[in-house]
């Protein structure tokens, strides 16, 4: 038995979604009692931490309806159904930045919200990455807006809450971290 475990007794689903699906489960607490979850199924996310060979951050602004604002973040996607979480890293980088790279580099993996969802998120670097001559089209809903900045701008956004979002604001911490010479030059 896992510590704490609470045994699903019935699970009804709420929604099938494209991106989710919702299931509302009774469960039986370790103390014997019983209560409701509510729980969302993903199939998990990469992110990539793309650096440019100039020492920049290539990060993407794009509108959040959930937090009705626009907030700049680190390219991220789905992992698409038995697709490996370098491809979706490299594919994401492509659609939404225009860029490639050959040098992608596991960081991390956490969950983003565990308290309700079982998304899992990978956590990429991708340095020297390469401009593509040609365009691949993302997402026909998709509205991006490219920005490159260093880690001092990018920091600054962090304060300013431009950058809001759990995985962009680990992605800065992460390459503070790093302490690069050439990630911290000025612009």
């Amino acid at each position: 038995m896992k510590k704490f475990e609470e045994k699903t007794l019935d699970s009804q689903s709420i929604y099938d979604g494209k991106i989710i699906k919702v299931h509302v489960d009774d469960v039986r607490l370790p103390d014997g009692n019983t209560a409701k979850r509510e729980r969302v199924e993903h199939s998990g996310a990469v992110a990539v931490i793309p650096i440019t060979e100039e020492g920049k951050i290539v990060f993407v602004e794009q509108y959040r309806k959930p937090l009705e604002k626009s907030i700049i973040e680190i390219p991220a996607g789905k992992l698409e159904q038995d697709e490996a979480p370098e491809k979706t890293a490299v594919r994401e980088l492509e659609e939404e930045t225009g860029y490639t790279t050959h040098e992608l580099e596991y960081v991390a993996s956490f969950y983003t919200s565990p308290g309700f969802a079982d998304e899992l998120m990978h956590i990429y670097l991708a340095k020297n990455i390469i401009k593509l001559e040609e365009t691949i089209a993302g997402d026909d809903d998709e509205f991006i807006d490219i920005i490159e900045m260093t880690l001092e701008e990018a920091e600054k956004c962090v304060k300013e809450e431009r950058i809001h979002d759990a995985k962009t604001n680990y992605a800065v911490l992460y390459l503070a971290s790093l302490n690069w010479p050439h990630l911290n030059k000025r612009s």
